[in-house]
């Protein structure tokens, strides 16, 4: 969400969650409080803000103050969770970091991309796998995006039940993405530009493309389960 006026198409669609952000051009940045405070009030869907004050996946002790600060204004304007992805100078998930911001803020969170671009990807995902309040991890499978990691992604999701149940898919999500990373037992997918018209986040969220999405997700999910669909 870059806007109020966001809301209406996701509630209309069907949207589960919504995530506030600003500068998707640096890759997402946190937003003002007062853009936090104004979906929320539009909404009752859980919202998560961005922490975020920089375009790398690197955080300083003096940002790190102020992420904590933004954070808990976020919550203390509406937003039930934050998103958030920190590596070390190692290239690895940050863990110390992360567990700061968590026993700090104390609310469920999202990982942010940045496992896409460390260094071991396999240590990355058991540092996640460790970490407390975490339920979802976004990551397209490379730094690419999800046309050059969606099958790498997939395989991982279907080998571990662990990585399936915290992948959240996006980063270039394509509709024939879909079915292989719901047989893998992902069910967590972040539409992102898709369903702006155009592609373009200059453009409000449109009900009628996040319904396609819904509808699509559904189905892949009945199929998955062996339910009847249609």
């Amino acid at each position: 969400m870059l806007h109020p006026r966001d809301v209406e198409g996701a509630h209309e669609g069907g949207a589960d969650r919504l995530l506030v952000l600003d500068d998707v051009e640096s890759g997402g940045l946190s937003a003002e409080p007062a853009l936090v405070s104004a979906v929320c009030k539009e909404t009752d869907l859980p919202v998560r803000a961005m922490l975020r004050l920089n375009d790398s996946y690197t955080t300083t002790g003096g940002e790190l103050t102020r992420l904590l600060g933004l954070g808990q204004q976020y919550l203390g304007v509406g937003a039930t969770g934050v998103a958030f992805g920190f590596l070390d100078s190692d290239l690895n998930v940050d863990t110390d970091v992360s567990e700061h911001l968590v026993d700090a803020l104390d609310v469920p969170w999202t990982f942010h991309r940045a496992v896409d671009a460390s260094l071991e990807t396999d240590l990355a995902w058991r540092r996640l796998a460790q970490l407390p309040r975490l339920d979802s991890v976004l990551s397209a499978g490379s730094s690419r995006g999800l046309e050059a990691g969606h099958d790498e992604l997939t395989d991982r999701a279907a080998a571990d039940p662990a990585v399936a149940r915290l992948l959240m898919a996006g980063g270039g999500l394509q509709g024939e993405h879909v079915p292989w990373l719901v047989r893998a037992g992902v069910r967590q997918f972040q539409v992102a530009t898709s369903v702006r018209p155009g592609g373009s986040w200059k453009s409000h969220v449109e009900g009628g493309h996040v319904r396609a999405w819904r509808m699509l997700l559904d189905d892949a999910s009945d199929r998955a389960a062996g339910r009847p669909t249609g």
